[in-house]
């Protein structure tokens, strides 16, 4: 069904394909793309009660769609795609996914978000698909923590999927944690040291609330900026921002060979330079992770010829766009939880 705000925007026909630019003349190079919402995890942030399924739900897109998607996002501006679920390795085509998306070739950067299970069996058929770079979700160095965070107890697994990743050939892994309050705040220590000798990017990840969530946010949330001056204090340097990474603060140290991202949604200005735009496995395109109801797009993907029609259902959509969200104001829009739109 589509939302009353897709109904207001205007399909007509245009000459050119118009830039991903809007009304605040921020521009669009980066896409996220959900390819299931289904998870094999049940983090206690995300999906507690583990996936459940629609009984009436519409398919995932399938290659041609996401084909079509990708050239109409393409000749419009974007550069960097990043593939997300749910767990998006659980599709049986994945492989298939990243060479669909290599093969336009106006993409400079193709990237995964996983939690990484899949990773030591199949890693290297990744790569040689295309995959440019890897995200995998670990939320604790301490196996029993692990578990009782995400559900499963995969911890081994998963540590070897990354030195897997290593051995294929892949010179950096990020490697994201939600710190929480409570729960795994003392891991901080453990993933220091883990990449003092290591070419990884640590990224931790504020907890955001969602609808589902206020209770758990309200008793594990746990400030992104006390993180950032604690490291500040202890010779940290914030390096500049590249034009299609995403949004996360990231940190060097002269003694360390890994990095440190932080992701503050909560922060002054976190949406001044935003730069992505999502879409979710079913089609609808996602102005922003905390905004309104989607777009629907898969009506306009069945076809080679509709690509303009798509690119100018994505100008107007884009021109809606709001200058930030309401997060600071406790406003988390309509997202139950963030699996749902890969995050």
């Amino acid at each position: 069904m589509q939302s009353s705000f897709n109904k207001q925007i205007p399909v007509h026909w245009v000459n050119e394909a118009p830039s991903l630019v809007d009304r605040f003349q921020r521009q669009y190079q980066y896409l996220r793309l959900s390819v299931t919402d289904v998870c094999n995890f049940k983090c206690n942030y995300c999906l507690p009660d583990g996936y459940r399924p629609q009984a009436d739900k519409p398919s995932f897109l399938t290659l041609s769609e996401i084909r079509r998607l990708i050239n109409a996002f393409a000749a419009m501006g974007t550069e960097k795609v990043r593939v997300t679920g749910g767990e998006p390795t659980l599709r049986k085509d994945f492989t298939q996914i990243i060479e669909t998306v290599r093969a336009n070739d106006k993409i400079q950067k193709i990237a995964l978000t996983t939690n990484g299970y899949r990773m030591a069996k199949s890693v290297a058929d990744w790569r040689a698909a295309g995959l440019d770079a890897i995200n995998v979700s670990v939320d604790s160095l301490d196996p029993k923590m692990f578990h009782q965070i995400t559900g499963e107890n995969l911890f081994h697994q998963v540590m070897n999927g990354i030195d897997k990743a290593f051995e294929v050939g892949y010179r950096q892994i990020k490697v994201n944690s939600v710190l929480m309050k409570g729960l795994n705040d003392k891991d901080f220590a453990a993933f220091l040291a883990w990449i003092k000798d290591r070419p990884i990017e640590m990224r931790f990840i504020e907890l955001m609330q969602t609808g589902e969530m206020d209770h758990f946010f309200s008793r594990h949330h746990l400030s992104g900026a006390v993180l950032m001056e604690q490291l500040l204090q202890n010779g940290w340097q914030l390096q500049k921002r590249a034009l299609t990474d995403g949004p996360a603060k990231v940190l060097k140290h002269a003694d360390y060979q890994g990095s440190i991202g932080l992701i503050m949604p909560y922060s002054k200005d976190f949406c001044a330079d935003c730069n992505r735009l999502r879409v979710s496995a079913k089609g609808q395109l996602h102005l922003c992770l905390f905004g309104e109801e989607g777009v629907e797009l898969r009506d306009l993907l069945q076809q080679d010829w509709q690509q303009a029609p798509l690119q100018a259902r994505l100008y107007s959509a884009l021109q809606q766009k709001r200058e930030h969200h309401y997060l600071h104001q406790g406003d988390s829009g309509v997202r139950p939880h963030l699996a749902s739109i890969g995050g």
